[in-house]
């Protein structure tokens, strides 16, 4: 199965990656042009945007976490 095929939507699974490498900087130029032409811009926003919730709470969990800890 060719997961390059031009007119299939993209898969949960593809866009998570892309969004995923794409918060760390080392998304590449060919999955770039991939999600633009078949990709829907409501769902990597959608995504973007769960990640940074989910980012932020697991860094606010990280740092309450650490200061229950210094203060025991």
């Amino acid at each position: 199965m060719n997961e390059d095929n031009d007119d299939k939507p993209l898969t949960f699974r593809q866009m998570l990656q892309s969004v995923l490498a794409a918060a760390l900087g080392v998304q590449s130029g060919k999955n770039r042009a991939r999600d633009f032409a078949r990709g829907k811009p409501s769902h990597f926003i959608l995504l973007g945007l769960g990640f940074t919730a989910i980012f932020v709470l697991i860094i606010l969990g990280v740092v309450k976490l650490i200061l229950h800890l210094v203060h025991t």
